[in-house]
């Protein structure tokens, strides 16, 4: 009755498949893979050419002033342009250091494979700082975090030209021979690499219970059934729980395991759920949703430094939920979503960029579900507030109580523009339909 719960199904560890009534101790994080090494000319990067059993690969190009960078006066630039790298399909850009902000702009064009068609210049998101570990936690603090810009999904591409100009106003607080911009600056091109093997039988609801270690998806079940499983879980009943909704397992979205650091950290309770969107783009199909996870995953670990996806759970646009962050997918996981919030609180982010662009509604109508259970299982009322202890941020001070609405946006807890105003407006429905699916 236990390895329904159980996260990163393909890892083997009994501790990992079991869900006991006493959560386990945060386990201590062990160091993050180390950055790609920068490759030379015409090379792919090291981690392509170390680790070619791995489905995917991570290119980390080093920029260069442009021509317009060694004009007197001139705002400060670096750029690239390459069409010898290996095919990719998501891009960002990272710098040495995390606390420093990327006042600028970055803009990249891709070349498609097979069609030979570049595209046209696309902004990729620099307000990036507020997602990431707390302060002063052994993920933030353990020497291989990066400051980085939100990836951008550009579709299979075999060529690549990217520019990043410092704002003028930033200009004026350096000194004259100073550059504007962080220092280390690399494009990383990422290859989320091939689809999974395809899954064999799904349990059914009614064996859901029971899993097998390659499980690909946790299937829904009734409202009746997970109260049942509450029990199991807490040794009596909750008043109000949602159904449990279908869930895509990390290996049901071909995670690699061996890229995440091993082991599990935990915090109390789940009292909040922060919405997110991933800024990545909306210029992806449903079927290339786990291809979209798989490049974040790979850009939070390899180009971020983290020690995992920072997302605890994924909705694409058409309602299918992701388990993201490895350690249980009912259990109270520390991810690295909402710089300063993280404790005791699960991040969900829906894979698109909404400031002008509408989210669908089955993208929204997920987030209800899954809150309704999520918080559920933890005695929370979606309808309602909570509170939060800060970390530090840019809004509250660490240390600081914050009172919140359960279902928060990314906004609420951090000065950003995530989960993007077209997303935040719909929050409110999503806190109304969550407490109706908890049977309030």
């Amino acid at each position: 009755m236990r390895g329904f719960l159980a996260s990163s199904i393909g890892v083997t560890c009994a501790a990992a498949l079991a869900l006991p009534l006493t959560l386990p101790a945060a386990a201590a994080p062990t160091k993050a893979p180390a950055r790609a090494a920068q490759p030379t000319s015409g090379a792919r990067s090291a981690s392509t050419a170390a680790e070619p059993e791995l489905p995917g690969s991570t290119q980390s190009l080093p920029l260069t002033p442009t021509t317009r960078d060694r004009i007197l006066g001139a705002t400060p630039e670096q750029g690239l342009t390459r069409d010898d790298v290996h095919r990719f399909a998501l891009v960002g850009v990272t710098w040495t250091d995390p606390d420093t902000e990327l006042r600028g702009r970055v803009q990249v064009r891709t070349r498609a494979t097979g069609t030979g068609e570049w595209s046209g210049w696309q902004d990729v998101d620099t307000h990036n700082e507020d997602h990431g570990a707390d302060p002063g936690t052994a993920e933030r603090d353990s020497g291989h975090v990066h400051g980085s810009t939100a990836p951008l999904w550009v579709g299979d591409s075999d060529a690549v030209d990217v520019r990043v100009r410092a704002d003028r106003g930033a200009t004026r607080a350096v000194e004259p021979q100073a550059s504007a911009l962080p220092t280390g600056l690399h494009l990383e091109l990422v290859d989320p690499g091939a689809e999974p093997p395809a899954a064999g039988a799904r349990p059914t609801a009614r064996r859901a219970t029971v899993l097998p270690l390659a499980a690909t998806e946790l299937p829904a079940l009734s409202r009746a059934a997970t109260e049942r499983e509450a029990v199991t879980m807490y040794g009596r009943s909750r008043p109000y729980i949602g159904p449990r909704p279908r869930i895509i397992t990390r290996r049901g979205w071909g995670a690699d395991e061996k890229l995440r650091e091993k082991g599990f950290v935990y915090t109390k309770k789940v009292k909040a759920v922060f919405v997110h969107h991933t800024a990545s783009g909306n210029n992806y199909s449903c079927s290339q949703a786990p291809s979209v996870i798989r490049g974040i995953y790979r850009y939070h670990v390899k180009s971020s430094g983290w020690r995992d996806i920072g997302y605890n759970f994924l909705v694409d646009k058409c309602g299918n939920i992701y388990e993201g962050r490895a350690g249980g997918v009912a259990k109270p996981v520390l991810g690295a979503h909402t710089l300063g919030f993280n404790t005791n609180s699960m991040g969900i982010a829906v894979l698109g960029t909404f400031g002008t662009a509408k989210p669908s509604s089955a993208a929204v109508t997920a987030i209800a579900r899954l809150s309704a259970w999520k918080l559920g299982l933890y005695g929370v009322n979606p309808r309602g507030k909570t509170y939060l202890k800060s970390g530090g941020g840019n809004l509250y001070r660490k240390g600081k109580n914050v009172r919140l609405n359960a279902i928060s946006g990314h906004r609420d807890g951090f000065a950003t523009e995530c989960p993007g105003r077209q997303l935040y407006g719909k929050l409110g429905s999503a806190r109304s339909t969550s407490a109706r699916f908890q049977g309030r």
